[in-house]
Formats: structure tokens, sequence, C-alpha cells
């Protein structure tokens, strides 16, 4: 059987390990798979380099973690020749270039595929347990995924700025439009893209969703877990006050975060634990093409809920206007 190593994912990092050598023989083994899960609760992200990358080496690595479940939205794009809980993130090069209709501007550069920091699923009751990215194309330059430690943020933060959001909620929405983020915005956008359409539309029929700024681990860590994307503001205090605490909560954020930033090789494979880390993408050039497939592992924190107990579909909200070019 092939050997794994496990080693850290670098000095200047609390969390986060790398594994090598998974192979079809090994997988199944049931003293590597505990070994393996133990390492994900502990360590909140894990860089699996394989040998033998494919679909089913991803859906099977993934499964050592936990039963994949479906996306919760259905505008979602799905890799249909895999099983259910597969998804499919793919950005096409731009072949309409200098229009900048649906590019950003981040740090002077106009780039495409660009995520703030984020964790998935922010709009829904139920947070998935974790997720796992798999690269199928990868831009050339750039096109890096970033991830932060929410224990190791916790930390980081103003002691007073915890004390004022440790018992809040913010309310988040399907609605995730970067033209429509409003809380720590570092970036500059041209219209939203017309692949949005049926996203936007199927956002008003989405209850608002609430979850705790700041929760705590069962293992007694207090993990910091807000973002600005799909945020509407802090819930009880959709106010000039309420507004002001959460720019605060998300400058401090965007100041303070230790981030690693994942250079994809045609090898990786990548999971992390969604209700304990945040992720972003930095985004490529829009002239390369990136694809991504992501599996998305069943389970829940148990904090989130939608507001006033409402269920999708049991209401129907405006969403702000599309802008196209």
């Amino acid at each position: 059987m092939t050997s794994v190593t496990i080693a850290d994912l670098g000095p200047q990092f609390s969390w986060g390990s790398r594994v090598a050598g998974m192979t079809r023989d090994n997988i199944h083994d049931p003293a590597l798979r505990a070994e393996l899960k133990a390492l994900f609760e502990a360590r909140g992200l894990i860089v699996f380099d394989c040998a033998e990358p494919s679909s089913k080496m991803h859906v099977e690595l993934s499964r050592i973690f936990g039963p994949l479940k479906d996306h919760p939205t259905k505008t979602t794009a799905r890799a249909d020749h895999l099983e259910p809980g597969v998804i499919e993130i793919h950005n096409a090069p731009r072949a309409d270039l200098p229009h900048l209709h649906g590019l950003t501007e981040v740090d002077g550069r106009l780039v495409t595929s660009y995520l703030p920091w984020h964790f998935d699923h922010t709009y829904n009751d139920e947070l998935n347990y974790a997720g796992m990215l798999r690269p199928m194309q990868i831009a050339p330059e750039r096109g890096r995924t970033g991830f932060a430690d929410g224990v190791e943020l916790y930390q980081a933060l103003d002691p007073d700025l915890v004390a004022r959001i440790e018992e809040r909620n913010a309310i988040y929405t399907l609605d995730v439009r970067l033209t429509q983020m409003r809380f720590g915005r570092t970036f500059k956008t041209f219209g939203d893209e017309a692949n949005t359409v049926d996203m936007v539309a199927e956002a008003g029929t989405f209850p608002r969703a609430m979850h705790p700024m700041v929760w705590t681990r069962p293992s007694g860590e207090k993990v910091a877990h807000f973002c600005g994307f799909g945020a509407e503001g802090i819930e009880h205090h959709e106010d000039p006050e309420g507004d002001a605490l959460l720019h605060e909560a998300m400058r401090q954020l965007n100041e303070r975060v230790n981030p690693y930033w994942h250079t994809w090789k045609l090898t990786d494979m990548l999971i992390w634990d969604n209700p304990r880390m945040l992720h972003a993408v930095e985004g490529c050039d829009p002239q390369y093409e990136r694809r991504m497939h992501r599996t998305t592992l069943k389970g829940d924190y148990g904090l989130g809920y939608f507001e006033h107990g409402k269920k999708v579909g049991e209401v129907s909200r405006e969403m702000a206007p599309l802008n196209l070019p």
C-alpha cells in the first residue's frame, strides 16, 4: 500500500495540513480514513496532492469526511455526469473585451471570477459541513483560492469589537451580486453579469438567513464567522449604528486576516471546514478560462435560521434591478 505523508500547511499558520500519497489502493483503509477525519477536525483545511486525480477520486475522497449533499439552489451549475452534490464553477474566456460589464477591478487590475472573503451557503438556514475543490482547468496566472481561519481571526480582532458582535447575527440574502455588496467592499464593479438573471429571480424566493457573527466550536474555540458577501445588515439592528458596526467588523477582517493563497495544480484537491473557515478567489485575467468542480458535504452547525421561521418558496421579494449593458 502506498504510504501517505502529512505535513503542516506552513509555519505562519496555526491551522491547515498537506497530505500526499492518496491513491485508489489506500483510500478505503479504515485506519487512514479515521486519521484524516481527525486531522480535518483539528486543522480545518487539508490540501491533497493526488497522483491519480479523477472525478471518481474527488467523490471518494470527499466521502471520507461525510455524505455528499446537493446544492440548495437550482441555478447553480451541476457537473451532471457526476453524483449529486458536485457543482461546476466555470468562467469562460471573455471574447468581448474591452467591454467591462461583469468585470471587477481589484488593486488596479481588471479580473473575472473574483470573490471576496465569504463562507458558503450564507443565504441558507443550514450550512454545509465542508466543500472540496478540484481544478479542471487552471488559468496560467493568478486564479488562486484564499483561505483564512475563523479561530485565528477571532483572536486577531479588537476585543472591543468582539464584545459588540459576539451576540449578534448577520443577515444574508441569496442576492450575492458584487454590484450589490455594501459591507467590506475593496473592489470596483462595472455592472452585473448576464448569467445572474436566473439567480436574482431565485433569490426572491429565499427568505433572509441569519447566522451568528461569532460562534463556539464543540472543542471550545471561538470562531469569527461573518462576511460582506450577500450581507444586508445585523439582525434587529438595521439602522445606521448597526451598519457602522458591520462596516467596522469588515474593515478589521480585511486588514487582519492571515490568508493562505493556494496556487492550483491539476493534481490538487482541497477540503475546508465551512463553518470555521472563510475563503476567497483572487480572480484572473478575463482572457483565461478557469473551471473547478466542488463537492458539498452534508452537515450543519445548527445555528442558522430563516427570518420569521419561513421556508424557501414561502416568500417572494423584489431584488435590486440588474445592471446589464
